[in-house]
Formats: C-alpha cells, structure tokens, sequence
C-alpha cells in the first residue's frame, strides 16, 4: 500500500510538474530591424507583436504566454539564414518576416531543407509581405503561408477599379523595378490588358534605387502618351518618378502598389493628388474599431504594412483555437493544418488560405488619395480614401503551374 501511495505521488507530482512548466508556442521575428529597411522591418514587428499580445491576453496557447523574440536580418539574405539558424536553436516553431522577397526566398528555402531533416521538429514560415510569385510557384511549399498580396491581385484589383472609375483609360505605361518583384507586376500588367480594355504602349525595368534622376524615363513616358502609368515601385523610386512626372508637367494618373510608404505623401505633397494604390487595407476601408483599437495598444494609427499584418497574426489565433496539445510539445505541423483551414474576417473582408499553393485569399482594397481624408497621412491634408474594395475570390488567380506542394503524410 505504501508502495502503491509513494507511486501515485509521484505521479501526481510529476503531472503538476507537466502542468507548471507547459511547453510554449515561440514565434521568432527574423526581419531587417537595421539599415535600409529599418523602418519597414519596425513595422512588420510592431504588428506581429499586438497580435501575439491579443493571443496572450486571450489566454495563450497550451496554457503559456506565446514567446517573441526578435532576430535582426540587417536587411540581407545572408544575415537572414544566419538569424534562422539562431532560431532554431532558441527552439523556435513559428517565423514570421516581411520586408523583402529575397530575404523570404531564403527563409522559405530554409525552412524547407530544416523541415527535410528534421522530421517531427518543423518549422512554419508566415511570410508577410514577400509578394514574388515564385514563393507560391516553383518554391512553393506546404510550411510556407503567404498573408500579403501578389503582383497580379493588385494590378488586377487597380485596373479594374480604375476603369469603373472611368480613370483608367486605354494606354497604360508600366515601369518597375528589375527584379522579381518588377518583373511580375510588368507580367501582370500585360496579363489584365485584354480584360480591362487597355493597349501597353511602353514598358520599363530599371535597377532599384540606383536612379536619382528619373527626367529621362519621364519622357519615354511623355512619347508614349499614356493615361495611366501603373507602378510597383517603392520608396524613392516612386517619389522621384512621381516628382520628375509632375515637374514634366505629363498629366497621367498613378497606379501603384506603395504609395503608402511612410513618407510618400508627405514628400510628394500634392503631387500625389489623384493617384491610386491596391492594398491589403486602409484604415478609412472599415468601420474604425480596428484602427482605434490598435492605435491604444501602439499609440498610432496602423500604417503600411501593419493592418494586414496584424490580421495574419489574428488569423493564426484562430487557427490555434481547434488545438490542444495540453501543455505537452508544440506539434507545428498540426498547426500548418488547422491554418490552411482557417479563416479570419477581417475589417475589410475575410481571409482564407487556399490550400493548394498556401497563398491567402484576400479583399485587395483600392484607394485614391485626396484631400482632407478621414485619416490624414503624416501630419498633411492629404490621405487615402477607398474606392473599391475587391473581394478575395473575384482578386485571387489560378495557382501556378510550378507549385508541386508535397504535404505531410497521414
């Protein structure tokens, strides 16, 4: 009898033990919190960060707090592997990153050859704002989930918003910059032509913020008389093409993908007036809870990359809900399930995940900026308002020939 009550002590002290000390859930932020892209990396933490506080606050997951911990990539793939291999280590199950398709392509690749051999201990990879479509097309994998939009679901969304608008017109120019990115918005661009009734009448890759004066592709643009020019550049490569247009004094409209940059509008001032840009969300797109809400938690308004960001942390709450691993070890691989299942309504609509190539399905929403918004950008009269918000089925595109997503057994 003795024997039998010193057993079922220990047990019971080893099952508080278990309880005391569950397992939790680790997301690490591999992203570029220095150099070139600090700004952007800060934006895609701080959103992270709220939507794992709302986890928390709901109580966690597998009876802990969900761990954070922050890994600066310094803006380079290299570093970004290095800082994945930190991760590992620290004993990471979730990563998350977002400025930069080259640093995704790393990450996911990564991730992919850990998973491979390591069977059992995966790694998910939530890909915020990698937009190259080769990350859902040859380097597609079952670990990889993609919360951003694509080239084609803006451009598709933009178009055909514009040409409702009676804004778009029938000759479009498109200029981007040379790299994945560039090159699948002019591949877009050519592709939603016939749809929305409009001629290409010139096109233009250039090398990414190397140009400081763009008066030469002004006038390429000047000779091609377009109505529209639609655009996937960033950061000064959109001001100072939007500036030497309007210097030019060429009367075209803007159709972009990032004209919400922080910083655009305040130094483009009123030359911005006008033009276009498909997003994942605008603040004046829904009711304003969202944006008030997060706007207690940060002390700002969600700008950029933050809205949608959030959301992607909010979807992954509620795929956690259906999960009780109870307190035991993190089982990612049940979680890349119970998110490709998941959906999140969102303030602008709701979000899938489509299961074939784990791209989302999502509202693209489409703004034009004019004067005394409801939310003003960067201290200015100026800001966003929605024109139309395009629903995740009639934005998505067919999946990708290229993706061959090999998924786990059983």
């Amino acid at each position: 009898m003795k024997h039998l009550t010193l057993v079922a002590t220990a047990s019971v002290a080893a099952l508080a033990t278990s309880i005391a000390h569950a397992e939790p859930l680790r997301i690490g932020i591999i992203e570029s919190l220095s150099g070139a892209q600090t700004s952007t990396g800060r934006l895609y933490a701080n959103a992270v960060k709220y939507g794992v506080d709302r986890i928390n606050e709901a109580g966690g997951f597998n009876g802990e707090p969900v761990v954070v911990t922050e890994y600066d990539n310094a803006g380079g793939a290299p570093e970004a592997a290095d800082k994945f291999r930190q991760a590992v280590a620290d004993g990471v199950d979730i990563i998350v990153q977002g400025a930069s398709s080259a640093i995704a392509g790393q990450l996911t690749e990564d991730v992919r050859k850990h998973n491979i051999r390591n069977p059992g201990d995966e790694i998910l990879f939530m890909n915020l704002g990698g937009e190259a479509m080769e990350l859902t097309g040859d380097k597609c994998q079952f670990y990889h989930f993609r919360f951003t939009t694509t080239a084609p679901m803006r451009v598709n969304a933009l178009t055909s918003a514009m040409k409702e608008a009676g804004d778009l017109g029938t000759k479009v120019y498109a200029i981007n910059q040379n790299y994945s990115w560039g090159q699948d918005m002019q591949a877009a661009i050519e592709a939603a032509a016939p749809e929305e009734g409009y001629e290409v009448v010139g096109e233009v890759l250039h090398d990414v913020n190397k140009i400081q004066d763009f008066a030469p592709f002004v006038a390429r643009i000047k000779s091609a008389a377009p109505d529209t020019v639609i655009t996937g550049n960033w950061s000064n490569d959109l001001l100072l093409l939007m500036k030497a247009t309007g210097d030019a004094g060429l009367d075209v409209t803007f159709a972009t993908a990032f004209l919400d940059q922080p910083g655009n509008i305040a130094n483009a001032g009123k030359t911005a007036l006008g033009h276009y840009i498909a997003n994942n969300y605008d603040n004046a797109a829904g009711d304003g809870t969202f944006a008030e809400t997060y706007r207690q938690a940060t002390g700002h308004l969600p700008i950029f990359v933050e809205g949608h960001s959030a959301f992607a942390m909010a979807q992954l709450q509620e795929a956690l809900k259906g999960l009780d691993f109870a307190g035991g070890p993190i089982n990612v691989t049940e979680i890349a399930l119970a998110l490709e299942n998941s959906t999140y309504d969102s303030p602008v609509g709701p979000i899938s995940i489509r299961k074939e190539d784990h791209q989302s399905i999502r509202p693209v929403v489409v703004s034009k900026v004019v004067e005394n918004p409801k939310f003003p950008a960067e201290g200015t009269t100026l800001g966003f308002a929605p024109v139309k918000i395009v629903e995740g089925k009639d934005a998505i595109y067919p999946v990708q020939e290229s993706c061959e997503m090999d998924r786990p057994e059983g």
